[in-house]
C-alpha cells in the first residue's frame, strides 16, 4: 500500500519539479504543467498518462485505476487508488508522469543517475 509520504520526497527531488497547494490539494508541477495531484483526502493520485493508453490501463486493473472526471478527459490524465498501489509502483507512475512534462535530456539524465529505477 502506497501513501503520500512514499511519493512526496520523490516529487520534490525530480529536476525542475516543485510542489504547490491549489484549493487544499497537493500538486507537483514542472513550470505550469501539473504532472501529479492528490485528492484532498490523499487517497487518490491523479497523474499524467498518455490519453491513447489510459482506457487499456483502467480496463487492465480497474481496482487500481480510474478514468478522470468528464471535464478532465481532454487531458493526459488518469487516477489511481493509492491504497491499491505498492510503493514501487506508485513511485514509477510519478517518474513516468514527470517524464511527460520534461525535456528528453532530463529524462535520460535521470535514467543514467538511477539505473535501477525510482526504487
Amino acid at each position: 500500500m502506497a501513501v503520500l509520504d512514499d511519493i512526496r520526497p520523490l516529487g520534490s527531488q525530480l529536476e525542475r519539479s516543485y510542489e504547490v497547494y491549489v484549493r487544499g490539494r497537493l500538486k507537483f508541477r514542472v513550470g505550469q504543467l501539473v504532472y501529479v495531484a492528490f485528492s484532498i483526502d490523499k487517497r487518490t493520485m491523479g497523474f499524467a498518462f498518455p490519453r491513447e493508453e489510459r482506457a487499456a490501463l483502467v480496463a487492465s486493473e480497474p481496482e487500481k485505476f480510474a478514468m478522470p472526471s468528464t471535464s478532465d478527459l481532454r487531458f493526459h490524465w488518469v487516477h489511481a487508488d493509492l491504497a491499491a498501489l505498492d510503493r514501487a509502483e506508485a513511485r514509477e507512475l510519478v517518474v513516468d508522469a514527470w517524464r511527460m512534462v520534461v525535456p528528453q535530456k532530463l529524462s535520460r539524465a535521470y535514467d543514467l543517475a538511477h539505473p535501477m529505477g525510482p526504487g
